[in-house]
């Protein structure tokens, strides 16, 4: 017997002046069986595989809990009051065979896409997972503000390159700050405006620069409220819930897999589902068949499978993390549960793109002992991949993971080195000075105050030498050192980048406690944050010994003698009867295809906030379009559209604004930030 949707597909309604339905693909029955048509969200289609193959908890007791053997937990979204769009990616919304102006003009699209309202097929539920906090084991942590929808099929016409990327051929989609689940530990399972307009910018701005990351399909505001004290201050407001729609072939991370942990011997704590070595096994399988599918076909012995897995993961993350070192991206609190188990680029909270270049910059204000730098997330990624292998134990030999971990760093170099000679335009050879080069341009940069994006992005606009009869080098040296010099801090600018965190007072204190009492030294700081403090004190005290035309002229000298090394460089790729312009127009393009023209700045994100918060959503559409070609000069779209301080709000829209802000001029996105930008704290 046909079934009823195959028998709709063949009605014809024939009387006159009624419109044939050829196809009622896209109709449904509403409750009183009248034939209504569905919108393309509705027409989604959901296959959940992880909850038919993970463990899933059935109780629907209310509050947060311990889950144990369970890698799921069903759970309901809170609705919003008034749910309303922000704005929607289009490119990340055609992952799911959405069309963005579809969605937009459907009435019902702000609720589906932020849980208010179920959509069909969706089976609502929260992951349960550990993670280690800032080096230490904080057991039972899970999606307390996210919330699984299920695994959308991708459409059929989907690129060979993005199913290669995603071999399940599903979309698993996530709202974050929907409502309270099992794992919401003291907080209400909500998100505020400007965290969720700042990782689902940072979402598509990653992905921009061509780094792996999930996305984010749209953002949605309400007129539901929560308190937030914004700076820890004492002083909370209320401010408008909103909610990400975040999407990724899995959101599984290396804290999935700590659910298993025995009990940590540092803080006690273990996973809710220690001693079941079979969820484990069974998540592991899980993983791999599904997103590794070639290694789980290549390997028949399992420890081999598992062994080759390993190695893939540590090999994406090494090539991550040398992708952000190069942009500049800092992400601020790389825990272990904030690591992709895919390699991707997962949880946008207190990130920064770096500005002036500092080797120790803290994007994330919580982070006081700064274990998350800049320059400490390679390191980091390690650490965390060794954390992984322990809970992969024992279907993951020590002996084998540690092989595997040997391979990291030289990984991580090679890509590392790889990228950096494309930024530098070095790619007719590969020498042994090339590691030299840019380490003593990075030392330059820091030493200078100069901009990480600009300076690189500038880099292009110096040329080979052409060996020709009139070429002045020292006037060409002359002229590119000028242009870096824009790109460099004043004498004010460092002398407040330079201001130490610590109170000279308690400096003093853990200098004495640190030769008379060690033990307890231990105990409240350590060498490397003292150490740090006073090397920013003689850095000081050297620029309040500096006149600006003293550091002008030493900047000039720096970059004076850089420039002449690179330019060195550059002959050897000339050598060879190469033709040196058309040399010179190959490394032009392969260097501003890798050194962005703009990058989503603390200050750019934040104009879009506030623009936000006062009823303007434009400005958030603006920087979208232009985070997505970040290489490119969009002329008309350099400028924020928005006036001085803000955009106008809408009548009975404007929220509360922080007191204090004063009014701005608007700068170009590709700008170094301007001054009040030193003002913005992300914690």
């Amino acid at each position: 017997m046909a079934s009823a949707g195959a028998r709709l597909t063949r009605l014809y309604i024939s009387c006159p002046g009624v419109i044939l339905l050829r196809s009622l693909s896209n109709a449904v029955m509403d409750d009183m069986g009248v034939i209504t048509s569905r919108s393309c969200i509705e027409r989604l289609q959901f296959e959940n595989v992880a909850l038919k193959q993970l463990p899933l908890d059935q109780s629907t007791e209310p509050g947060v809990r311990q889950v144990r053997g369970a890698c799921f937990s069903r759970v309901q979204p809170t609705p919003l009051k008034n749910p309303k769009f922000v704005s929607v990616s289009g490119p990340a919304l055609a992952l799911l065979g959405l069309d963005a102006d579809e969605v937009l003009k459907d009435p019902l699209g702000p609720e589906y896409l932020s849980g208010s309202k179920v959509l069909p097929g969706s089976e609502p539920a929260a992951h349960c997972y550990c993670g280690h906090q800032f080096g230490q084991f904080a057991g039972q942590l899970g999606d307390g503000a996210a919330c699984y929808l299920g695994e959308v099929k991708a459409p059929v016409d989907q690129s060979p390159e993005l199913l290669h990327e995603n071999p399940t051929g599903r979309w698993e989609i996530q709202v974050k700050g929907a409502g309270l689940t099992p794992y919401s530990r003291q907080a209400d399972g909500r998100k505020v405006l400007r965290s969720s307009i700042r990782e689902f910018l940072c979402s598509e701005a990653v992905f921009g620069l061509g780094v792996p990351t999930t996305r984010a399909g749209s953002v949605v505001t309400s007129d539901s409220r929560v308190m937030r004290d914004i700076f820890y201050n004492g002083n909370p407001r209320m401010e408008r819930c909103s909610v990400v729609l975040r999407i990724a072939p899995t959101f599984i991370r290396f804290g999935s897999f700590e659910i298993f942990k025995r009990a940590d011997e540092s803080t006690g704590r273990q996973g809710p589902s220690y001693g079941r070595d079979d969820i484990r096994t069974q998540l592991l399988d899980y993983v791999i068949v599904n997103f590794y599918p070639e290694i789980h076909q290549n390997h028949s012995d399992r420890i081999e499978r598992n062994t080759a897995f390993f190695r893939e993961v540590t090999l994406r993350t090494a090539r991550l993390v040398a992708q952000w070192q190069c942009v500049g991206f800092c992400h601020g609190v790389l825990n272990t549960d904030n690591m992709s188990i895919l390699g991707l680029t997962l949880d946008y909270g207190p990130f920064g793109f770096m500005d002036r270049f500092d080797p120790d910059f803290i994007c994330n204000a919580s982070d006081s002992s700064g274990r998350y730098t800049y320059q400490a997330q390679p390191a980091i990624c390690r650490w965390n991949l060794a954390r992984l292998a322990e809970a992969l134990q024992p279907d993951l030999p020590p002996d084998r993971a540690e092989q595997v971990l040997d391979e990291y760093l030289p990984l991580y170099n090679s890509f590392y080195l790889s990228n950096m000679r494309k930024k530098l335009g070095l790619l007719r050879k590969e020498e042994p000075e090339d590691e030299m080069l840019i380490t003593e341009l990075l030392q330059t940069m820091h030493n200078t105050g100069a901009d990480f994006t600009n300076t690189f992005r500038s880099l292009s606009q110096i040329s080979c030498p052409t060996q020709e009869a009139g070429e002045d080098e020292s006037e060409v040296i002359k002229q590119a050192a000028e242009m870096l010099l824009q790109q460099c801090a004043s004498l004010e600018e460092l002398k407040a980048a330079n201001k130490p965190s610590m109170d000279p007072r308690e400096l003093a204190m853990l200098l004495s406690m640190a030769q008379s009492n060690p033990a307890l030294f231990q105990m409240i700081s350590d060498r490397k944050t003292v150490a740090r403090q006073l090397e920013i004190l003689s850095r000081l005290k050297e620029l309040m010994d500096t006149t600006a035309e003293q550091l002008r002229a030493k900047q000039t000298e720096d970059w004076s003698c850089w420039i002449k090394k690179y330019r060195q460089r550059l002959a050897h790729e000339c050598e060879s009867g190469v033709d040196v312009k058309d040399l010179q127009k190959e490394r032009v393009c392969v260097m501003n295809n890798n050194n962005p023209h703009v990058v989503l700045r603390n200050y750019i994100a934040q104009n879009a906030i506030e623009a936000a918060e006062n009823g303007d959503f434009s400005e958030v559409q603006r920087v979208l379009k232009v985070l997505e070609k970040p290489f490119s000069v969009q002329e008309g779209q350099d400028q924020p559209g928005l006036e001085a301080g803000g955009g106008a709000a809408a009548p009975g829209e404007r929220d509360e604004t922080v007191e204090g802000v004063e009014a701005r001029v608007p700068v170009p996105y590709d700008s170094k930030p301007p001054i009040w930008a030193n003002e913005i704290c992300v914690t």
